[in-house]
Order: structure tokens, then C-alpha cells, then sequence
């Protein structure tokens, strides 16, 4: 005795039911594997970027700031975009170069000052010294960076440390102030011969 072959009804119900079963598992999937959006006490965020790179432009249309970080969000209620991790390349009226980075920043309202927060460090390449500080602030259209907090500066092999640092990039030239202590080894021999 042979079985009833099913008809055309049944299978249509199977394969209902399995392409049912089949978008059930897909929509259980991780739709979104960038991550959480960000909220703090300034609100949602309006939007946010991953892996960004922002320019901003002088009055003339030269680039004279550029941002890279692995995030940015930004605030509508505050106008302020945070930042994880940036890099920023900031450049001088005479084109010098100059670099900047943190473990956190800010940009303010507009797009400026820039806040760097958490170990942050500024480089004048051309010059060969370096900046450490716990927080930098810079503001792009006066050139202006400053630290409030405890601030080491090193052009190897001499090294300061001050309670304040500020550096005016436009005229390339820095300060530091309060409790200024430094290294300064004596020129050799060797180093003073041509």
C-alpha cells in the first residue's frame, strides 16, 4: 500500500514555511556592527561619523586644520563634536606644520576652539620639540594653543616642565609659566666643534 503523494497545497505550505523560517533567522542577526550611538548629558547625537577626516579652511579657502579620528559625534544641543582618539595636522600662516593629538577632543561651536583631552601632545616638526601636557586647547583663527594643567616641553636633548604653556603658531613662539624647571646639558666638545 503506497503512501498519498502530497499535493501541490501541502508543498506550498513547506515552502511558506520555510522561507518564513529562513527571514526569521536572518533578522536575528547583529544589523549593526558599528556600535552604539553615543548619548551623554548634552543629548542624542544629530549625527555621528566613524573613521572621519574633517578640514577646515582659512578666510582665503587654504586648509589650515584637518581632524582624523576613528569617531565623531555631534551634539545639536551644545554644537559640539567629540572626538575618540584624534590626530589633527594644524598649519600656520607661513605653512609650517604642526601636529596635535589626545585621547579625547572637542570642537567647540562653529568648529572651534579644538579641546584636547587625556595625554595631549604637540609637535612642531620642523622646530624638533614636542609638547605633553594633560589638556590642550587651540583655537584656529589666532593660532593661540595653551594648556592650564602641568605642560613638558622637549627639543632633545633639553627638556622644560611649567604649570602653563602657550604657543602662538602664527608667530612660532611658545611660553611656559609658573614653576618653570628644566634640563639643559652643556654642549660638548664635539658638538661645538664645525
Amino acid at each position: 500500500m503506497a503512501l498519498p503523494r502530497p499535493g501541490f497545497r501541502t508543498w506550498l505550505t513547506l515552502l511558506l514555511l520555510a522561507l518564513g523560517g529562513g527571514l526569521a533567522l536572518l533578522d536575528l542577526r547583529d544589523p549593526s556592527p558599528t556600535g552604539q550611538v553615543p548619548r551623554d548629558a548634552a543629548g542624542e547625537p544629530d549625527f555621528y561619523l566613524e573613521n572621519a577626516r574633517l578640514t577646515r579652511f582659512d578666510s582665503e579657502g587654504r586648509p589650515h586644520q584637518r581632524v582624523t579620528t576613528p569617531r565623531l559625534v555631534h551634539t545639536p544641543v551644545d554644537d559640539v563634536t567629540r572626538l575618540e582618539t584624534p590626530l589633527a595636522r594644524l598649519h600656520d600662516r607661513e605653512g609650517r606644520l604642526w601636529l596635535a593629538e589626545a585621547e579625547r577632543g572637542e570642537l567647540g561651536a562653529g568648529g572651534n576652539p579644538l579641546l584636547l583631552d587625556g595625554d595631549a601632545r604637540l609637535r612642531a616638526p620642523a622646530e624638533r620639540w614636542e609638547l605633553e601636557t594633560e589638556t590642550l586647547h587651540y583655537d584656529a583663527d589666532t593660532g593661540h594653543a595653551w594648556s592650564t594643567t602641568p605642560a613638558t616641553l622637549r627639543q632633545p636633548p633639553q627638556r622644560m616642565s611649567g604649570e602653563r604653556f602657550d604657543a602662538w603658531l602664527h608667530d612660532n613662539r611658545a611660553r611656559l609659566t609658573d614653576n618653570v624647571r628644566g634640563h639643559h646639558p652643556p654642549e660638548t666638545a664635539e658638538e661645538s666643534s664645525p
